[in-house]
């Protein structure tokens, strides 16, 4: 128990050191957002997190300025159920950012949605070709492409999206080959390398060399005590 509450604890210490980064950066970029503005951003951020989509959406039901608490807001209210608003605060907020990429995610989610899959594609199209290797994306655009009826496309995009996710999966084996090596006697640190190695092998569901990579360091961690 004392393992898992120290890297729960662990992942809330990171998880608040990059909220307070974010919040810093967006502070550096906007010279124009008032104090206000940012602690009702942060505090319908800590809303969020705890899934209560509609205090979020109580608290930044005023902010029409700022595209971080307009997509925030969205997001809420996606989740919630209230598509057609959520639709009006992502373009909103990529109206005064354009090149807010979730918000473009979004916004072709929240099309798909409603049915309106051209739009949705069009989007997708846009994201990939400013960052193809987004995977998030490449799914999307695969489903779009299903329900449309272009299954060669569907196969690529997934291809694509499959190669991309191997990638991933070997950042997260290297991390936790890291995390091994510097630090074997501690239990946090092997617990979040064997967190590590779950999530490299989620992004691989078929047999391959990494596959077997990592799973004899799993075996080896697990081994040792």
């Amino acid at each position: 128990m004392l393992i898992f509450a120290g890297v729960k604890m662990i992942k809330l210490l990171h998880i608040t050191l990059f909220f307070n980064i974010f919040v810093l950066f967006i502070v550096s970029c906007n010279k124009t957002t008032d104090s206000e503005t940012i602690r009702l951003y942060v505090r319908a951020g800590e809303a969020y997190s705890l899934g209560k989509f509609g205090d979020v959406k109580e608290i930044l039901g005023t902010q029409n300025n700022f595209p971080p608490a307009l997509l925030l807001r969205a997001k809420a209210e996606y989740f919630s159920g209230d598509i057609d608003s959520a639709e009006k605060s992502c373009r909103r907020a990529l109206k005064i950012r354009p090149s807010l990429s979730e918000a473009n995610l979004y916004l072709a989610r929240i099309l798909r949605e409603k049915g309106n899959l051209t739009g949705a594609a069009e989007v997708t199209e846009t994201m990939l070709a400013d960052n193809p290797q987004d995977i998030r994306v490449l799914r999307l655009a695969a489903g779009l492409a299903m329900e449309i009826g272009k299954f060669d496309e569907a196969v690529i995009l997934l291809d694509r999206a499959a190669e991309y996710s191997a990638e991933s999966a070997m950042v997260l084996l290297d991390r936790a080959r890291l995390r091994w090596t510097s630090g074997r006697a501690n239990d946090v640190t092997r617990q979040a390398a064997l967190e590590d190695l779950n999530r490299a092998k989620a992004m691989l569901p078929w047999d391959t060399p990494l596959l077997r990579s990592i799973s004899n360091l799993e075996k080896i961690i697990r081994e040792v005590k």
